[in-house]
């Protein structure tokens, strides 16, 4: 009977999966169409909301009209009405109360209160099953989905918030998984309740050790700590646990860092989907194996905005429309939303690698940034001179990274310092050093200018202790879920930490 089931499942999925590919279609076929019927939605629906009447959505006709009426905030800017919202308060940015707080940890605002609306919250769960469904009609493998899949994520653990359920969105998304996925799900709700993280990854490694693993999901980082946990306590890689082991589904860092040693520890390659959710909204998955690029989510919810990221700090940026956009430009993503978020700016930066259908990949974050100088580095810049350096000395391995300025060195020039834990160390430092440098040269010129210009001398690596980065994690109550290390920072409040975890 299991055998059927399962023949019926695999069976199914084929003309599912075409079903919701051809049905994305019309959307993608009329992009500019389709977001300003989600625009006039948004605003109508909105329209009698403590928002909606102070921005005077009863007179916006058009996009214009509503730049002029609604100016572009961060979470702080519309701390006010969400400071409502959490008191119990309706209609204030949406009508009603939200069915969930999504709980985030903000770096200025402590913690944050992300709502979740009825009307937002199927674009969340739907689009990632969207994600395995374009894979499917993409490759013509829905095998996996008869296997058991493990989601490395938060607790599912909710509170109250003045009568709202709270908690992560990791964990509110969790309790939606659809009920034809729950018997393939792990680890146990039990073991996904639990706290704390290594504990945790302990358990999961106990539950998931001799079962048939088809789909991993996690980001990163920590599903390299749950492989590393199983080879230490099986002493087979994951490839020879996992024989049928078929897709990875990953998000929240950019993989490409992590992508060799996750291989090597399978011992082959897999298929792997990239997507980009966040407590804000599911804004774009990787929809082809062909390319590591992201389709735009046009139909979810939301109306985008995008302003060019050598503007986003004067005092009147502008503000573009879908079809304003240019390909390579870095541009920071703002949102509307059914959630109620209004000129919304995550806080996340993008390219577009194409507009005819719109495709993203995500370069970094508004506030993660070198800048100490005018060079303006961003997160992508410093991933790519990684990668670079890395493919010119295959036998390094690197566990982790981040990079800060050091603008009054005890000697010298000033200099970017990058913190770096390697699994195996260079012989030669010194010209792995210089083969990131001229890499980052190459690509921002303005850090060129000043290395050249004798401004700053070459970056330095501060190579870390082993575990460095998850030691770091832990003293600040984030290892595991969904938090992550930033890439980079214009202070140094991440690196005069790490220093503590530098080899003696």
């Amino acid at each position: 009977m299991a055998n059927i089931l399962s023949k019926l499942k695999t069976s199914l999925s084929k003309p599912f999966a075409s079903f919701i590919v051809q049905q994305q279609q019309s959307w993608i076929n009329n992009p500019v169409y389709t977001q300003e019927k989600v625009l006039k939605k948004l605003i109508n629906k909105a329209m009698h909301t403590s928002f909606g009447r102070a921005h005077q959505f009863d007179s916006i006709r058009s996009f214009d009209d509503f730049k002029k009426n609604v100016p572009v905030r961060d979470y702080e800017g519309l701390r006010t009405y969400i400071d409502h919202t959490v008191a119990g308060k309706s209609d204030v940015l949406w009508p009603g109360v939200p069915l969930y707080f999504a709980k985030t940890s903000g770096t200025t605002s402590g913690t944050k209160f992300i709502p979740i609306t009825k009307a937002s919250i199927p674009y969340h769960i739907n689009s990632a099953r969207n994600a395995l469904l374009s894979y499917i009609y993409d490759q013509n493998k829905p095998e996996f989905i008869n296997g058991k899949m493990i989601f490395l994520s938060g607790s599912p653990v909710m509170n109250r918030t003045n009568g709202i359920l709270t908690g992560r969105l990791s964990g509110i998304v969790n309790h939606h998984v659809p009920q034809y996925l729950r018997t393939n799900q792990l680890p146990t709700y039990e073991t996904n309740c639990m706290e704390d993280w290594e504990e945790k990854v302990d358990k999961i490694v106990e539950e998931t050790m001799y079962q048939d693993m088809t789909l991993i999901s996690g980001i990163p980082p920590w599903v390299q700590m749950y492989f590393d946990r199983l080879m230490d306590k099986s002493g087979k890689p994951i490839g020879e646990l996992f024989p049928n082991l078929q897709l990875m589904v990953h998000g929240g860092v950019n993989f490409k860092p992590y992508k060799r040693k996750l291989f090597e520890s399978i011992g082959r390659e897999v298929d792997a989907i990239e997507t980009y959710p966040a407590s804000e909204g599911f804004f774009a998955y990787q929809d082809r194996q062909s390319a590591q690029d992201l389709l735009l989510l046009l139909n979810n919810g939301m109306y985008y905005e995008f302003i060019p990221m050598d503007e986003f700090h004067d005092e009147h940026p502008r503000r573009l429309r879908l079809d304003e956009v240019k390909e390579g430009v870095n541009y920071a993503l703002i949102i509307n939303s059914n959630a109620g978020l209004w000129g919304y700016s995550i806080g996340d930066t993008i390219k577009f690698t194409s507009i005819n259908p719109y495709r993203i990949v995500v370069t970094g974050r508004t506030k993660h940034f070198i800048s100490a100088f005018g060079e303006h580095v961003i997160a992508e810049e410093v991933e790519k001179a990684m990668n670079a350096a890395l493919e010119q000395f295959p036998s390094i391995r690197i566990v982790e990274f981040t990079v800060a300025p050091q603008v009054t060195p005890h000697t010298g020039l000033p200099l970017h310092e990058w913190f770096v834990e390697f699994e195996h160390q260079p012989i030669d430092l010194n010209a792995f050093e210089q083969a990131i440098d001229t890499a980052l040269c190459q690509l921002n010129s303005y850090y060129d200018d000043l290395i050249t210009g004798s401004v700053l001398r070459k970056l330095v690596i501060v190579p870390l202790r082993s575990d460095a980065f998850k030691d770091y994690m832990k003293s600040k109550g984030k290892l595991g879920g969904q938090n992550k290390v930033p890439r980079l920072s214009n202070n140094r409040k991440i690196a005069d930490e790490l220093l503590h975890f530098s080899r003696q």
